[in-house]
């Protein structure tokens, strides 16, 4: 059966050697962080913090950090789980299998959301000063909630089944905010979230907020998975966790999930926001201080045998890739079946999930023509980027089931060999120009505001990607070292970006000395500032090249050319994956916090 509580998850855990205690006083102040870091990084169990400096509660973290340990979790729902949204997606399947099928009708039923009457001793009041403060980074603008699950309701459709729970950054303190009266929430527009709140403001009215931390595992899952449309989080989280979401409402009207260890209510008012921030943020940089919502605390309840859950955002992987492989497992058949002809989609953990996807279509559209092109794989294209949070994309990458049946998403390096051998650069790049993109993506120069671009590849290998260059090739002065990412993509170091004007200059030079040369089997240059470690690994590789570029700017090509406002190049594509002045600074470790730490031992 499934867990009652975070407590109860913890001692399972711990009795099944999957989880370590720490009884010595740790600072939040990012001691807690680097210690959590340097477990995940060595797939290490789950922590448990007793003792932390400045609060009375206790911590947990790296729950999620394995998948082996979330499948030991959800060891008795899984399956049922994935049937569910199996079906969800394609009910049909159960009319075909009914035996197949019949227990996931029972889990769907057993999952709706159970309200309860409790009393007031059933938690009891803290301050947010009294919570873990931890901060992760140096320069994180305070402390932060970074598992929480966010609860709103409908102003005009109150009530929990038209609710939204949804995992949003949280700030507790710093900036201008009033302690213990307010803190920040952030979001994106497209979130549950932010469609309630504009319900709410154009009514006028303040948006009521709760905020869960801890309860049992399925909660905090429910709060990040990408459900069907009309599949409820609480009642995933029920499905998922073998116990009915049990909630209450207290005397104020706010909903309060019984089963967490903390909640925090309170109000957004309309057109009320601070400003929130920095953070250090999935990307691998800071997101800036911008203003965000205010919500003004009300209430902070917590359970007598309360635990913080709490994980460390930073450059992937980290333990949210844990939860991507574990929504994986579970909803992997539910985006095909969405989308006609996609095949597969995969948002690339080691480039920051949103700046790079992968994707797999078929290609069926005028089968009687001898040379195949991309044309229903672009169609497939537009549909994904119009998709929910697959909308934050910048660069998408699609190929052509037809062209190899194995061909998988999750291998970088054969994905993109695949396409760059295919890819014909003078038409199969498709930009969308002066667009939206993430609000923690600073590649564009402006919030939420940059460009993104398709590459489809269909049809048979146009190029024979290779690591030699020819004997006399020669780069201008103002660039540096080159090395190898793989065949057919060549990382080059360059000077310093300065300004776009000097960049199209170099660009312009580059693009002079190159372009009689002989690089038929070079598809792709990257201009970095240190090819070394551009060229390293392919992560690294993803990393730097699609988190430091904003495609209809940094995208260049030897021989590039507009034709009827298509853009294209007869030589090999060229991006300029330099840190801009504008970016967001990399996330970097304080070294005397990794050296203090050097006392656990870990």
């Amino acid at each position: 059966m499934g867990y009652k509580s975070l407590a109860e998850c913890v001692a399972d855990l711990e009795k099944h050697g999957h989880l370590l205690r720490i009884r010595e006083e740790v600072d939040p102040y990012l001691e807690m962080a680097a210690i959590h870091l340097r477990v995940y990084e060595q797939k290490g169990p789950a922590l448990f913090f007793e003792n932390i400096k400045g609060s009375p509660f206790p911590a947990v973290s790296n729950l999620f950090g394995t998948l082996e340990r979330s499948k030991f979790m959800f060891r008795d729902s899984l399956p049922r789980v994935s049937q569910l949204v199996d079906l969800r997606s394609d009910p049909i399947k159960a009319l075909r299998n009914p035996f197949k099928f019949a227990g996931a009708g029972l889990t769907a039923i057993s999952a709706l959301p159970l309200q309860q009457r409790l009393f007031k001793t059933a938690f009891k009041k803290t301050t947010i000063s009294q919570l873990p403060q931890i901060v992760n980074w140096p320069m994180d603008g305070g402390p932060f909630v970074t598992m929480p699950q966010v609860y709103t309701e409908d102003v005009n459709k109150p009530g929990i089944f038209n609710a939204n729970l949804g995992m949003y950054r949280i700030q507790l303190a710093g900036n201008d905010y009033i302690k213990d009266k307010e803190i920040g929430l952030h979001y994106q527009i497209h979130r549950g979230i932010g469609v309630h709140q504009s319900k709410a403001n154009a009514k006028g009215v303040p948006l009521k907020v709760s905020i869960f931390v801890g309860g049992p595992p399925s909660h905090p899952l429910a709060a990040v998975m990408p459900l069907p449309e009309g599949l409820s989080e609480m009642t995933f989280a029920g499905a998922l966790g073998n116990r009915r979401f049990r909630y209450f409402y207290d005397e104020e009207g706010f909903c309060l999930s019984a089963d967490a260890d903390f909640i925090i209510t309170g109000t957004v008012y309309p057109q009320e926001n601070k400003p929130e921030g920095p953070f250090g943020d999935h990307l691998g940089y800071y997101s800036l201080t911008h203003p965000f919502p205010l919500m003004k605390v009300h209430n902070v309840y917590h359970k007598e045998d309360a635990i913080w859950s709490f994980t460390v955002v930073g450059r992937p992987p980290q333990e949210d890739t844990s939860f991507g492989a574990l929504i994986h497992e579970i909803t992997g058949s539910a985006l095909p079946q969405e989308i006609h002809g996609l095949k597969e989609v995969n948002a690339v953990d080691a480039a920051g999930v949103h700046p790079l996807l992968f994707a797999i279509g078929s290609e069926r559209y005028t089968p009687f023509l001898k040379e195949r092109r991309p044309q229903e794989i672009l169609t497939i294209a537009n549909h994904i980027l119009g998709k929910n949070q697959l909308s934050l994309a910048k660069y998408v990458f699609i190929a052509a089931r037809e062209d190899n049946e194995a061909l998988d998403t999750h291998d970088i390096e054969v994905f993109l060999t695949h396409i760059l051998s295919r890819i014909d650069l003078k038409r199969d790049l498709h930009f969308h120009t002066e667009t939206t993109i993430d609000t923690l993506d600073y590649s564009g120069e402006g919030l939420n505001s940059g460009s993104k671009v398709v590459l489809a590849a269909a049809g048979d290998i146009k190029r024979i990607l290779s690591e030699e260059l020819p004997a006399d090739f020669a780069l201008p002065v103002s660039f540096g070292a080159y090395h190898f990412v793989m065949p057919g993509v060549l990382a080059i170091s360059a000077d310093q970006y300065t300004t776009a004007a000097a960049a199209a200059i170099a660009v312009a030079t580059l693009n002079l000395q190159l372009k009689d040369q002989n690089l038929d089997g070079i598809a792709l240059i990257v201009l970095c500032d240190d090819a070394k470690f551009t060229a390293e690994t392919i992560n690294n590789f993803v990393w730097v090249t699609f988190t430091r570029s904003n495609p209809a700017v940094d995208i260049h090509g030897v021989g590039e050319f507009t034709t009827n406002k298509h853009w294209g190049c007869t030589g090999p594509l060229i991006i300029d994956a330099r840190k801009k002045p504008h970016h967001a600074p990399e996330l970097i470790k304080d070294p005397e916090v990794e050296q203090r730490i050097e006392r656990f031992k870990i």
